[in-house]
Formats: C-alpha cells, sequence, structure tokens
C-alpha cells in the first residue's frame, strides 16, 4: 500500500477538535468571545469542519458551558461543517436550536472506560444514543459516531475488534454512515490501527471512517500515514496539540492539526488550508492560554522557509 495520492484522489478532510477536545481540561474558563474568535479564524485559514463544542452537563465539563452561545457567535461561511458533540436526547435538542451542521456521540469500546468518562456501562450508552438519534433525523441534522478508546483501554488493554464493530452496527442501525474511530490516550500504533480499520471497512464498507489520534507515545502521524495508506481520509486534530481526555490516565494532547497539513501537504495531499494562517492561529492560541504547546510546525515553519545569514552565529577555528 502507498501513502501518495493517486489520481483525483487527493482531497484529505481535516477535522479541527480543540475548541472542543482542546480546551474542555482547561483550568480556566476561556471565554465564549476567545473561542469564537479562535474558531473564525481557523475558519478564515481555510478549515472547513470544526467539531467546535459539546452540549454536554455545565456540571460535568464547565469549560463548555457556553456552547449555543459560541455557535450563535461564529461567522458562517459556504462549505462549512460545525459539529457539536452530544451525549443525549437533551443534548441532541439544544445542538439542533443551535443550528450545528452536524451531530457528533461517542460510545467507548470498553465498559471500564465507559463507566469512568461517562458514568454508565456501554449498553447504557448505546440505548441513549437510540433515543437522540430519532430528534438529529427529525431535524434533518446527520450524525456522526464515535468510538472511545478504539485503539486500546487504559484500564483494560487491548480492545477487541468484536467491540468496535457491535458499536458501529448500532450506529448503522439508525443511520449512521460516518465513524469516527478515537485513539483517546495514545495506544494505536499502526498495526493496531490496520487491525481496526481493515474489519470495519469489510464488514460495513458504506461507512466514512475517520481516525482521531493523539500523540501520547509519539506515533500519532505514523498512524496517520497508515490511514491514509488504506485509504482514510478525514482525521481530527487539534490546533498547538491541544486536549487529552480528563477521563483517562495518562491521555496528552491530540495530534497537532499544523503538524497534520504539513505532513499531508508534504505528501502531496490537498486540505484547502493555508499552512501559514493555521500556524498564526496556533501561536495566537499557545499566547491565549499562556503557556507553550506542544506543536512543531508552528515553532520551526515549513521545511522550505529560508533563513539569512546575516546574524547568524559561526563556528570559528
Amino acid at each position: 500500500m502507498g501513502y501518495a495520492p493517486q489520481g483525483e484522489d487527493r482531497h484529505v478532510i481535516v477535522t479541527e477538535v480543540g475548541t472542543r477536545d482542546g480546551l474542555q481540561s482547561e483550568a480556566t474558563f476561556v471565554p465564549t468571545e476567545t473561542k469564537a474568535a479562535i474558531v473564525d479564524a481557523l475558519i478564515a485559514a481555510g478549515v472547513r469542519s470544526i467539531e467546535a463544542t459539546s452540549f454536554v452537563s455545565p456540571r460535568a465539563v464547565p469549560q463548555l458551558a457556553d456552547a449555543h452561545a459560541l455557535l450563535e457567535r461564529v461567522r458562517r461561511v459556504p462549505g462549512l461543517r460545525l459539529t457539536a458533540l452530544v451525549p443525549n436526547a437533551r443534548g441532541a435538542e439544544r445542538a439542533a436550536a443551535a443550528k450545528a451542521d452536524m451531530m457528533a456521540c461517542f460510545v467507548s469500546a470498553s465498559e471500564s472506560h465507559s463507566l469512568a468518562n461517562l458514568n454508565k456501562p456501554v449498553d447504557r450508552a448505546l440505548a441513549d444514543f437510540a433515543e437522540f438519534a430519532p430528534i438529529a433525523a427529525r431535524f434533518g441534522v446527520p450524525v456522526r459516531g464515535a468510538i472511545a478508546v478504539a485503539f486500546g483501554c487504559p484500564f483494560e488493554g487491548d480492545v477487541p475488534v468484536d467491540a468496535l464493530l457491535r458499536i458501529v452496527d448500532a450506529y448503522c442501525a439508525h443511520g449512521v454512515r460516518h465513524v469516527t474511530l478515537g485513539d483517546t490516550t495514545g495506544m494505536a500504533t499502526p498495526p493496531v490501527v490496520e487491525r481496526a480499520v481493515d474489519a470495519i471497512a469489510r464488514r460495513f464498507p458504506e461507512v466514512a471512517i475517520a481516525l482521531h489520534f493523539h500523540n501520547t507515545r509519539g506515533v500519532g502521524l505514523a498512524n496517520v500515514m497508515l490511514g491514509l495508506a488504506m485509504g482514510v481520509r478525514e482525521y481530527e486534530s487539534s490546533i498547538g496539540g491541544l486536549g487529552g481526555c480528563p477521563f483517562a490516565p495518562g491521555a496528552t494532547g491530540n495530534v497537532c492539526t499544523e503538524d497534520l497539513v504539513y505532513l499531508l501537504h508534504e505528501c502531496g495531499w490537498r486540505t484547502g488550508i493555508d499552512l501559514e494562517a493555521l500556524c498564526e492561529v496556533a501561536r495566537a492560541v499557545q499566547a491565549t492560554l499562556g503557556r507553550g504547546l506542544p506543536g512543531q510546525v508552528m515553532k520551526a515553519g515549513p521545511r522550505l522557509r529560508l533563513a539569512s545569514l546575516d546574524g547568524v552565529r559561526r563556528a570559528v577555528g
């Protein structure tokens, strides 16, 4: 399998999750206008798929208590897909009222993570999805089904492929045709990703698979390369590398959006995103949070950005 684009199949969707997955764990509330400015800047840089927020309980995730206000403030442009994460029927109603373009739900692939993350077993999470799926359908809003800890659980270890297939089957029964496999704690490696993607693609050829990697163990972009070779054309990432599940020990940031876009462009893929503008957004987010972020391209720049010899320290002797 090759990773280079073939023929006209050169476009990759990059879905930005920074203001949702990235900011949900911040200790200090980020003002709504600041979040909206980040989203607007991402849109100006060419990002057209953004998971902007979540309609979860404000008590559970206070950083996202302003979900409706945020979606109201974002400047909509043609071709933009603003997604909101929803946990239940009430969340679906709120997301529809806020005019989300897509709703995302998630179910953990392991019982232990489901209890830690949602305080409910997998069966209950699937039942909640079955309750809100008709609400999304009534409002004509498509649903993306995500699977958390799809590549490994920090409490149980390897996740059986059958556990993934069971959840995808439940999603498909309610009309879902977009499924995201989430590497919640960075346990994915290329062989693990290959096994999961192959099983789902074979059983559910009608489903569009997206991949969501964390860089916990430094192999996030290696997993992207494997996904590209397998035909996956959508990846979720976070500006500056923000994020990490607050309910999973050892979880660190998502794959960094600007690093991902740099890799894709260098390999001949198209994203429609201006890399330099994206790096500016990452630096602005870093300044807003008042600390360094793990993104690398925003610091080093593209490989062909040249420097002047003037003022460069030189070896002597």
